[in-house]
């Protein structure tokens, strides 16, 4: 797996502005040092608070035991239309560290900042992760789009190439920061959808946390690389199973516009989203609805995948004038993870279950998953 530059995590200075009684109280419980008194929580933990599920997961992989951990986003919960709420940002004021996505997606977190008085770290997971090459897998599959007049292609990519960089070096981007009101215009930033770019935001949520309390910082490191294996392996796994599927099944429709860099590290050729974005809540138009029901036509496609966060009625609509099936019984976890019962509430098994839906979708079987990655 790629070894990831880290650059140092941002303390984000905030200002507490207009807000009533109850969140001026806030304000004196703004994050302490672990081991400080007055927080209401076990003195001894890093109070650490993460954005979406995916972050939360990660951060329990990391954190263990060593950590006290909240995730404002639940099951289900997407981070395009998320309201924090008075709890959350009480939550959010008592807080050592803060641990967000990044590139854009998790932009609600700016004004909870400063609603709530946190005056903690911020751990930007995207951070690890060489923004510059998902910018320019984000502009091939525009290109790639627009050339084909909506009609699918395949990337030209060599997972075993992958495999070779994985100890690609990302000096050319130390001086590249990512700041919260940055235009990430140009980039998808469902950054977790392919394992690579997982592990790289855990082994920055890692440093992060080391940093934040030097104490524990060599057990989360340890914890890090155990995890970051185990998601190499579901890496390894995962491409095997789309290799063994021919090219022309291999084509994919999906709710939203949420799976580029999966669909770039396996090959797998895009015929369009239900959603022209990669927001959950967009709108498509009726030439937007059509265009891709001609795709869909054209391109072979087998099914319609929808992801749990959205609707299933679209999906079907746009499927009956296509003429293909909708797999809304089996839902895709991205923009979430699922709650408990759903087989999917940790991101190996999220991962998992979504490459089981898509080759099943597809009319094809997986292989059996390591021993290490069985558990999950």
């Amino acid at each position: 797996m790629r070894s990831s530059l880290f650059h140092r995590h941002r303390t984000m200075p905030v200002l507490i502005a207009g807000i009533g009684a109850a969140a001026l109280a806030l304000a004196g419980c703004t994050s302490a040092a672990p081991g400080d008194a007055g927080s209401g929580s076990d003195s001894e933990h890093l109070r650490v608070v993460t954005t979406t599920t995916q972050l939360t997961d990660f951060a329990a992989r990391v954190g263990g035991d060593d950590i006290e951990l909240t995730g404002l986003l639940a099951s289900g919960a997407s981070a395009h239309h998320f309201d924090p709420t008075p709890a959350d940002l009480m939550t959010l004021a008592g807080a050592d560290v803060l641990i967000v996505n990044g590139a854009g997606l998790d932009e609600f977190i700016d004004r909870a900042v400063t609603s709530s008085g946190f005056a903690g770290t911020i751990i930007d997971a995207s951070e690890g992760i060489d923004l510059d090459e998902a910018r320019a897998i984000t502009a091939e599959a525009e290109e790639q789009g627009a050339a084909d007049g909506g009609e699918h292609d395949h990337a030209e990519h060599d997972h075993a190439e992958d495999a070779g960089d994985a100890e690609h070096d990302h000096d050319d981007h130390a001086d590249h920061s990512h700041d919260h009101d940055h235009d990430h215009d140009d980039l998808t930033p469902h950054l977790w959808t392919t394992p690579r770019y997982a592990a790289d935001m855990v082994t920055e949520i890692a440093a992060g946390l080391a940093e934040a309390d030097p104490a524990h910082a060599a057990d989360f490191t340890a914890r890090a690389e155990a995890y970051t294996e185990q998601l190499t392996l579901l890496d390894e796994w995962i491409a095997a199973q789309f290799a063994a599927v021919p090219e022309a099944d291999r084509v994919l429709v999906t709710g939203h516009d949420s799976l580029r860099y999966y669909l770039h590290d396996y090959d797998i050729a895009f015929a369009g989203a239900l959603l022209p974005s990669f927001e959950d809540n967009a709108e498509p138009s009726a030439a937007e609805i059509d265009a891709l029901v001609a795709a869909i036509r054209d391109s072979g496609v087998k099914a319609i995948f929808v992801e749990s966060s959205l609707s299933p009625k679209l999906a079907q609509t746009v499927a009956n004038e296509a003429g293909v099936t909708v797999l809304d019984a089996d839902s895709l976890y991205v923009d979430s993870l699922g709650g408990e019962a759903s087989g999917a509430d940790t991101y190996l098994s999220a991962m998992v279950h979504n490459t089981r839906v898509i080759l099943k979708g597809w009319g094809h079987e997986s292989t059996p998953l390591p021993q290490e990655l069985e558990a999950e």
